[in-house]
């Protein structure tokens, strides 16, 4: 198993991450429609608006990216900080279960700490028990839930 290289998506990454992150909507019940996903990503990413990581496998060639995950800033008036929310995290189906998840939170955690944040939080499904034992082995703590989603959060400011 080759080891993911992790990049910071910029605007000249839409080509790679346009087809994964329209895989992830689909899978989350949305019709295709990668026009609209490039769309909206280029705008996240020209108005930094979010901070996107794309993973890639140097054995694979082409080199198309198999993953990505999406964070968007949050911000906190009492810790009067920036904090993270890792709102999108997918993988290709044909490269799961390699490590790739787990490099891309680590980045997403290193990355947070970097700028300095509170915190990185995220929410998964009850039933994602896969997802969830990936967290908490990278050092996310169950925080809250409701009847959909368990709140999980890494604290950075220790």
């Amino acid at each position: 198993m080759a080891h993911p290289i992790i990049k910071r998506a910029s605007w000249q990454d839409l080509s790679q991450l346009t087809p994964l992150f329209d895989q992830y909507r689909i899978f989350y019940g949305q019709a295709s429609n990668e026009a609209a996903a490039n769309d909206f990503l280029k705008e996240r990413i020209s108005f930094g608006q979010s901070t996107i990581f794309l993973a890639y496998l140097p054995d694979q060639v082409p080199s198309n990216a198999v993953g990505f995950t999406l964070l968007y800033p949050l911000f906190s008036s009492v810790r009067l900080t920036q904090n993270w929310v890792l709102n999108d995290l997918y993988i290709h189906p044909d490269f799961r279960r390699q490590q790739i998840a787990k490099e891309l939170i680590n980045t997403a955690i290193s990355f947070a700490k970097s700028t300095g944040a509170g915190f990185l939080q995220l929410e998964t499904a009850h039933n994602n028990i896969p997802a969830q034992t990936l967290y908490e082995a990278s050092g996310l703590r169950r925080q809250s839930a409701d009847n959909n989603y368990l709140l999980y959060r890494i604290d950075l400011l220790k």
